[in-house]
């Protein structure tokens, strides 16, 4: 079993000064390595229905490869290296070799996934040159527990090559039985920080049971967001939203206005940009642990199966298509108010919560299944009639059994049942939608319970 301890390192400042050095010769490598790469796939590769109107008559050249790249390092380190637009010169020797081919083993991993795909055939886009922000983590693959020199209370001292014995905070112990495999040093807004790989042969990966879905083991997910409700449950239940972006909007927009007034380049411009970034790493942190509370809060209420909207957040961020009118000017298309909802999304970060939840639910025993949400919202869910027909409906009265339904809960309700596979089949007749199937009466009194349940529960 593999697992990875994140801790904060203490570097002095020799030590971070030569890590920084150390972060721009690995960023200057990808992106030399990769423009290597786009360079023979421009000259080696032409379209099937088209020929080149200019052609090398030069002799192909091999393609680029981990190896044939990784080769080079031993000619790079001889002499210092010259950058071609900045005219800096960077001395590949004082890093560590392992650093350095880890980093041409990235540009041969992103490269293949854009040109070959990974293995269940998904292409990736189009690797890019990595910029500061973007290249922050380096890797020593040949780590093992000799480097870790002294432990004490809360405090490790580890040896890095070429580094020299760095302070390190241990924030909770290395488990006993653990060897450390590997080490990887990241930098962020608010210092440095070392992730290590540990692994125990005798500790066995968890095997997932086959888990039955039944009426009782299996809750419900409907992604809500409107107003402060964040999920609701087929048990009956709203979730509150955390909402960390709309909360710090203003002191990150005073922040970013003040950076962008000062010079380029300016000590006062950078000073704020740090400002800038720690404020954005708060956002993210509290985004992060108030998606690990949530999920917690879920797999805590003894559920072995969760079903959840499979969304296409993607879409449902996209932005408005415009629209002509005859004379060529542009009509308005709501892109004004679709650009709050869209932050919204981003700010509920649906997708990263969903993988949260489903590695809690698989350490607990449980299973989260994501199910196509068409019509999840429409149907009334204990009846099969469609009722909800806009998305401005929120609760329906029902006279014949004299409850107010909400239309967050009979949607989860209904993701329930879709993946119990006692959800109707929806089809469209000319223009009009009808509802085929039929549920037994225990199913609905179930449902009905629930309902009854929550409306008598004060709205948050």
């Amino acid at each position: 079993m593999q697992t990875t301890y994140q801790y904060k390192m203490y570097p002095d400042t020799k030590q971070r000064l030569s890590l920084n050095e150390w972060l721009r010769i690995c960023r200057y490598w990808y992106n030399r390595q990769l423009g290597d790469r786009f360079d023979w796939w421009s000259m080696n590769r032409a379209s099937i229905n088209a020929c080149p109107l200019v052609s090398s008559i030069a002799p192909v050249r091999e393609k680029p490869n981990y190896y044939t790249q990784k080769k080079q390092l031993p000619i790079i380190k001889k002499d210092l290296v010259k950058v071609f637009h900045s005219g800096e010169l960077l001395e590949f020797l004082g890093v560590d070799s392992t650093i350095l081919q880890d980093v041409s083993k990235r540009v041969d991993k992103a490269f293949e996934c854009f040109v070959m795909g990974d293995s269940n055939g998904c292409k990736s886009g189009r690797p890019r040159f990595k910029s500061e922000a973007s290249f922050r983590t380096m890797t020593f693959a040949t780590a093992n527990n000799s480097w870790i020199k002294l432990t004490r209370k809360n405090w490790l001292y580890l040896r890095l090559p070429k580094l020299g014995v760095v302070k390190v905070r241990m924030h909770r112990p290395i488990p006993d039985g653990f060897i450390v495999k590997q080490v990887c040093v990241t930098k962020k807004a608010d210092g440095w920080f070392i992730q290590f790989v540990l692994e125990d042969v005798n500790v066995p990966i968890q095997c997932q049971d086959i888990i039955v879905p039944t009426w009782d083991n299996s809750l419900g997910l409907d992604a809500v967001l409107h107003k402060d409700v964040y999920l609701a449950t087929s048990d009956g239940e709203k979730l509150s939203s955390f909402k960390p972006l709309r909360k710090n909007q203003a002191s990150l927009d005073r922040i970013s206005t003040k950076r962008n007034k000062r010079k380029r380049g300016s000590k006062s411009r950078r000073k704020l940009a740090k400002r800038e970034a720690r404020q954005n790493q708060r956002i993210a942190r509290s985004r992060k642990d108030f998606h690990y509370k949530t999920a917690h809060k879920l797999v805590r209420t003894g559920k072995k199966v969760f079903f959840h909207e499979d969304l296409n957040l993607k879409g449902l961020k996209a932005r408005n298509k415009p629209q002509q009118s005859d004379d060529g000017t542009f009509l308005p298309n709501g892109q004004s108010a679709k650009s709050g909802l869209n932050k919204s999304w981003s700010d509920a970060a649906f997708g990263n919560f969903f993988t949260t939840l489903n590695y809690i639910a698989l350490k607990a025993g449980a299973v989260v299944i994501s199910k196509n949400p068409a019509y999840t919202s429409m149907v009334l869910c204990y009846r099969d009639e469609i009722i909800f027909t806009d998305c401005s409906i929120r609760d329906y009265w029902d006279e014949q059994e004299s409850l107010m339904v909400d239309r967050d809960l009979n949607a989860a309700i209904n993701l329930k049942r879709l993946g119990l596979d006692i959800f109707p089949s929806i089809k469209r007749r000319s223009g009009k939608i009808s509802v085929v199937g039929t549920m037994d009466e225990s199913t609905t009194k179930e449902i009905l319970h629930t309902l009854h349940r929550a409306a008598k529960k004060p709205t948050l």
